[in-house]
């Protein structure tokens, strides 16, 4: 579960790289950064202050020392977009999902499914290929935009991968750096389901099967791979992923081959 962010926790993460250090309140450094406005757009998490009126004189007294306040040696603008991004990634909206999180050919993916189905084997392979691993088993999620998830991996489990059979294995040792992905926006989910020949036969041949799963009111394009002897789902996990791009630049094949289909109709029948 994690921690509260507190205002001292913030002035740790961001001391050195905005040259930060107290000016008064250092003894409200635990109280806790509130993110439940985080979504509203009319809410800024870090801007300019200004409560000096014209022709008045501004009194700073034992109130306004009790606020806590830094100071900075870089420029406001800088500092502004630091304390942005650093608060909109630290006070998002976040949750944790069940399945393997990993980069194929540079989209963030979710392999997802049923316990035993074939997950990690899956991630595995695709590592082999030259894919990325960003999370086994238990990836984190936090909404940064409307429309954006992020998914990285916890801290205890950064590396590491459980291959039934093989046990927990590192993957930064067995193939080197550029194997892990430190974090991804989550855009496609790939779920992997046992079916039977019946169930198998009654996906639709031009479609597919496609579905949308909404998460933390994000909406990702999901896609249902059976899980039969013979088929090679990496083959057709990196399809997939090739496919849903081509779908994102408005190429449709199934779409294409319908029309083709008519074209050829109607030109015999003429």
């Amino acid at each position: 579960m994690n921690e509260t962010p507190t205002v001292q926790s913030l002035f740790e993460a961001l001391r050195d790289r905005l040259g930060l250090r107290w000016v008064s309140g250092k003894d409200h450094g635990a109280n806790p950064l509130r993110g439940d406005q985080i979504q509203d757009p009319d809410v800024s998490l870090a801007g300019y202050l200004n409560l000096i009126h014209p022709h008045r004189i501004q009194v700073i007294g034992a109130s306004e020392f009790a606020w806590p306040i830094w100071s900075s040696t870089r420029p406001s603008q800088y500092l502004v977009e630091h304390l942005q991004y650093h608060l909109g990634n630290l006070l998002a909206k976040k949750t944790t999902l069940h399945g393997v999180f990993m980069e194929i050919m540079g989209v963030g993916v979710l392999i997802a499914g049923d316990a035993s189905i074939g997950k990690s084997e899956l991630a595995l392979e695709l590592v082999a290929r030259g894919h990325r691993l960003v999370a086994d088993d238990a990836p984190e999620f936090a909404r940064l935009a409307p429309d954006i998830l992020n998914g990285r991996c916890p801290p205890m489990l950064e590396d590491f991968l459980e291959v039934r059979g093989l046990g927990i294995l590192n993957i930064r040792s067995m193939f080197g750096d550029s194997a892990i992905k430190q974090n991804r926006n989550l855009r496609l989910i790939i779920r992997l389901e046992d079916m039977s020949d019946s169930q198998i036969r009654s996906i639709d041949r031009l479609q597919g099967s496609r579905a949308t799963r909404t998460i933390l009111g994000v909406d990702i394009p999901e896609i249902t791979l059976p899980v039969a002897p013979g088929r090679n789902l990496a083959v057709l996990a990196e399809a997939a992923v090739r496919n849903h791009l081509l779908f994102l630049k408005g190429r449709d094949a199934s779409a294409e081959f319908i029309a083709r289909q008519t074209h050829f109709m109607d030109n015999a029948s003429s």
